[in-house]
């Protein structure tokens, strides 16, 4: 059975899950704007922050690999750009996706490589 939004969090195990989340968390929180729910739309800007710190935190640490590293950078600036404006995050991560898949191949690792990983 699907968990609610809010109760699901936002999830880092992939790129995949992490679009899923945000947009379920998206939705969530336009629903709670909409309805003037205040104390809704905060729980869903709380979850996508502990989210962002939860992914710096892991960035930090020395033993991650470069290529995870880069994931995490790219998953980031995903939670970055939410928060900065949830309302244009849907087509926001629509050209970003595009532009990465667009990219010329980089050295390891780049963040296209990370989305090609996901689908």
């Amino acid at each position: 059975m699907p968990l609610a939004p809010l109760v699901e969090g936002v999830r880092q195990d992939s790129c995949a899950e992490l679009e899923r989340t945000l947009l379920a968390i998206d939705r969530e929180h336009a629903a709670a704007a909409e309805a003037g729910e205040q104390s809704r739309a905060r729980a869903c800007r709380r979850a996508v922050i502990e989210a962002k710190d939860h992914a710096r935190l892991a960035l930090r640490n020395p033993k991650t690999h470069p290529e995870k590293a880069a994931g995490k950078e790219e998953m980031i600036l995903w939670m970055l750009t939410w928060l900065e404006n949830p309302g244009v995050f849907a087509a926001w991560l629509r050209l970003r996706k595009q532009a990465l898949a667009e990219a010329p191949a980089q050295e390891p690792p780049s963040p296209s490589s990370v989305l090609r990983s996901m689908k």
